[in-house]
């Protein structure tokens, strides 16, 4: 066995060996059986631009093609699609330019969208996107052929999100039509076709429906909005489509999105950065997003549980890098959310329960963490609450952090400062050092506070005089710039920090020279210009997140005033100051009149509308009072008619129409009317008066006829007498009876008459308003409306007086601006000559200097020349340049002591 042993390794080994030649041979069979593919392919590819320069060569083939393509047969169009596909795909500029200019050629290749037959419509989609790629002609006559119409109907009816691999062929080829087309983007928008791109992001919550196809789809619909919206677009076409998605709802479903779970993580990627540029400095968005909830228990603010993501060091990179740039967009130009943010980190602000979390805590958490990519990302997003704005950098000098138990609180900014010393990784510095140079920039106040800390200003200048290698250049370039920055944002409120004093110590400590070669290493490092290009921070991994765009403007603006600033002298200094001072009365006298023009355009405003809304209820009232009128003339005229019927009923005429024209009407007949009544009533009284006389007279004679007499014969004469007087009486009895019943029957009947016309009246005065009441009140509302309308014009006629009397007095302000204005340009062109003097002095002293250091040179060679001669020099010349010689020493010994000190 012992003996058998030998033999088996022996074999063990050869094999071994022998199959590690085979694994050798087969990697360099496959490498070449590679490379001939490649070489196939690339041979494949050059006669393929051959045939097609060929082809081309002659524009009648491209435009017979063309013609081709309206032919129904499927043989003939769809191998004329193929053909026409990859003969813009190997030659595409110049067969574009054949197809531009031939007569109807893009709308022929349109028509392929409207094909019934999938296969040549599929194919059509294809041809187009390599018909448009990089044309800007060819996208705007395939847009105005209706293709974001068909396009969108083609993705409907393929299923949206859901659909298959023609549904990323029609995204891609939306792509080629709006990005970078400020024509079609605005086509697009005008067109409502942003709202059907809402049913796109109908996701539902089920969580297993998201295939390989959906994820690629969903991504492409989200850089389709992200192109609609994208920052490099003019301002006003982004801040439109802003507001169409807000409108449509389309922020709210891709909120929606960024909020559920179960989301793939690239398409939660790609859905926070676009709701970033959704929201992007347009403010109804922003407002909008801050006020969005996660659905938790409790429910927590969106922002909050981003940033929770953005401080975990165990979320993706590129995760975290999205979530930094939504921040930075929902700050950009939105004031009230940099002061919401900053007042989260203010003591009257914090939660002492600690039962939630809140924005600022989570910052400063990721501010002093030991991950330096947490560092940096929440440097910058605290920078980004303080850009261009003033009043939240003075805020944030109030925030107080507790450091360990026992020892007293510290200020954020110092806290900073101290990280800064500690000597932590580069990635951390630069972040803080971004964040303390954005906030001390126009900022003198945070300024005075950094250099009231008498360690800082040492530690920079320590930095900076240091010879560091490469990787510390960056750290020392951004030192300088904070230390510029304390210079020229300086109020020279400290006396030893004053900006004199300052630019000596950087002098005598660093040198001007080298102070401003350090301050270059910022704007030649290779980071900075691909920060400077895009404000989405996108970087292939943490080691290249070193710049923030938003800082990168705010190097290249203060680069030039600081190298400025540390050359001048003290003299320019004050000049400039004063003109700084001057042009800042001036400023603020400006902005006083601005403001007062401001103020009384508003209350011009107001009172147009005051007078706008009188005039309105001027006109109103005027439409009311001749409603009014016209009803009154109607009545009127109705009265009239009833008037006119009542007498052609009655028979008794004038008597009806007495009854008609009663309550109002006609009151002189109704009087007349009453008067014939009581005369009526007198002679009737009158009447029976007079037969009650009658009555006793024939009662006496029927007395005396039945009383007896003694005389018989002389009373048969009387009696004769008396028969004929009582026959004459009963005559006039009976005519007067007969007068008094016709009396009374004509009085009765002009009763009767009398009631049934009261009762007609009162009948029609029921069913229509009585016109003497009517009248009456028609008559106090008119009197009403006419004050009311005499007020009124007396209150218009006192606004005229007062909108003519403002805009008098604006006329003075605006005169009395244009007065300030031409001062200040005047100070302005003073200033300039200043400057050209001084700078003309300085070029005169300066040649002054170098002629009077020539003829000490020659004086000097000549005197020695003489001692050389053996002709005596006298003593007084020798004592005068001993004499210059021991002041110089005086002086370098003074500039030693001065180093000293």
């Amino acid at each position: 066995m012992i003996e058998e042993m030998p033999c088996v390794l022996s074999n063990r080994y050869l094999r071994n060996i022998a199959w590690k030649w085979v694994f050798k041979l087969w990697n360099i069979l496959s490498m070449f059986y590679k490379q001939i593919e490649e070489n196939s392919a690339r041979q494949s590819e050059d006669l393929g631009s051959q045939f097609t320069e060929i082809f081309i060569k002659q524009q009648e083939n491209v435009t017979l093609l063309l013609s081709l393509l309206e032919e129904f047969d499927f043989h003939v169009r769809w191998p004329g699609v193929k053909l026409l596909t990859s003969l813009l795909k190997q030659l595409g500029p110049q067969v574009q330019q054949i197809i531009l200019v031939s007569p109807m050629g893009v709308s022929r290749l349109m028509d392929l969208l409207a094909d019934s037959r999938e296969v040549i419509r599929n194919d059509g989609v294809l041809l187009l996107q390599a018909l448009t790629r990089s044309n800007g002609a060819i996208q705007k006559i395939v847009a105005f052929e209706n293709a974001f119409e068909r396009l969108l109907d083609i993705i409907t009816e393929e299923g949206n999100s859901d659909g298959g691999i023609v549904v990323e062929d029609c995204l891609i080829l939306l792509q080629n039509l709006l990005k970078n087309n400020n024509s079609n983007q605005n086509f697009f928008k005008e067109g409502s076709y942003i709202q059907s791109m809402k049913p796109w992001f109908e996701v539902g919550d089920e969580n297993s429906g998201w295939s390989a196809q959906k994820v690629t789809n969903l991504h492409l619909m989200l850089q389709l909005i992200r192109v609609l919206v994208s920052p490099t677009n003019p301002p006003g076409a982004t801040s439109s489509c802003q507001k169409a998605m807000f409108q449509c709802g389309l922020l709210q479903q891709l909120c929606t999105i960024l909020m559920a779970t179960g989301v793939p993580a690239d398409i939660l990627t790609e859905t926070i950065n676009t709701v970033s540029e959704v929201i992007r400095g347009y403010q109804v968005n922003q407002d909008y997003f801050a006020s969005v909830n996660a659905p938790s228990n409790p429910p927590r603010p969106a922002i909050v549980v981003l940033l929770m993501s953005m401080v975990n060091e165990r979320q993706p990179f590129v995760l975290r890098c999205a979530v930094l740039y939504c921040f930075q967009c929902f700050l950009y130009k939105n004031q009230k959310g940099q002061g919401e943010i900053v007042s989260t980190l203010l003591p009257s602000t914090i939660d002492a329960t600690g039962n939630s979390v809140s924005a600022g805590q989570l910052l400063c958490g990721g501010l002093f963490s030991t991950d330096s990519l947490s560092n940096w990302c929440a440097a910058v997003a605290l920078a980004h609450a303080l850009q261009e704005n003033a009043t939240q950098k003075e805020q944030l000098l109030r925030v107080q952090l507790a450091t360990s138990i026992g020892n007293p609180p510290v200020s954020l900014l110092q806290q900073c400062t101290n990280i800064l010393s500690q000597g932590s990784k580069i990635q951390t510095r630069v972040g803080l050092l971004m964040l303390l140079c954005t906030w001390l920039s126009n900022c003198p106040i945070a300024v005075t506070h950094f250099l009231h800390n008498s360690a800082n200003v040492p530690f920079l200048t320590g930095q900076i005089a240091e010879n560091l290698g490469e990787e510390e250049q960056l750290v020392q370039g951004l030192c300088a710039l904070l230390l510029g920055i304390t210079i020229y944002f300086n109020d020279n409120s400290l006396e030893s920090y004053m900006k004199e004093k300052l630019k000596q110590l950087i002098e005598k400590r660093i040198g001007k020279e080298n102070f401003i070669e350090k301050l270059g290493f910022i704007s030649k490092h290779e980071l900075y210009s691909r920060a400077s290009q895009k404000p989405q921070p996108n970087f292939p991994s943490p080691e290249y997140m070193i710049f923030d765009h938003e800082f990168t403007k705010l190097v290249k603006e203060l680069e030039g005033v600081i190298t400025k600033a540390i050359y001048k002298s003290s003299e320019e200094d004050k000049k400039e100051e004063e003109v700084k001072k001057t042009l800042e009365q001036h400023d603020s006298i400006v902005t006083h009149y601005k403001n007062m023009i401001r103020e009384q355009d508003l209350q011009l405003e107001e009172l147009k509308q005051q007078i706008s809304t009188l005039k309105c209820q001027n006109e109103q009232l005027q439409t009311a009072v001749t409603q009014q009128a016209s009803q009154i003339q109607q009545h009127k005229d109705q009265y009239n008619l009833l008037k006119v019927q009542l007498g052609k009923d009655s028979p008794h005429q004038g008597s009806y129409n007495d009854g008609a024209q009663m309550n109002g009407i006609q009151p002189e007949e109704i009087g007349r009317l009453q008067e014939e009544i009581e005369e009526l009533k007198s002679n009737q009284e009158l009447l029976q008066s007079q037969l009650a006389e009658k009555d006793s007279l024939i009662e006496n004679l029927r007395s005396t006829q039945t009383s007896p007499g003694t005389n018989e014969q002389s009373s048969v004469t009387a009696s004769a007498r008396d028969s004929e007087q009582i026959a004459e009486l009963k005559q006039e009895l009976v005519t007067l009876k007969s007068q008094l019943n016709s009396q009374s029957l004509e009085i009765t009947k002009l009763q009767t008459e009398k009631q049934e016309l009261l009762q007609k009246t009162e009948a029609f005065v029921k069913s229509v308003p009585v016109p003497g009441e009517s009248e009456a009140g028609m008559a106090t509302e008119t009197t009403d409306v006419e004050g009311r309308l005499s007020a009124l014009l007396q209150e218009t006629k006192e606004l005229k007086n007062e909108i003519k009397a403002l805009s008098e007095e604006r006329t003075a302000i605006k005169e009395q601006l244009n007065s300030s204005n031409s001062t200040i340009a005047i100070l302005q062109n003073e200033r300039n000559k200043l400057q050209v003097d001084i700078t003309d002095s300085k070029k005169e002293q300066d040649d002054l200097l170098v002629l009077l250091a020539d003829q000490d040179q020659k004086i000097l060679a000549l005197t020695n020349k003489l001692k050389e001669l053996g002709h005596p020099v006298e003593e007084e010349d020798e004592l005068e340049s001993g004499d210059q010689d021991d002041e110089d020493e005086e002086n370098e010994d003074d500039g030693k002591d001065q180093d000293d000190i």
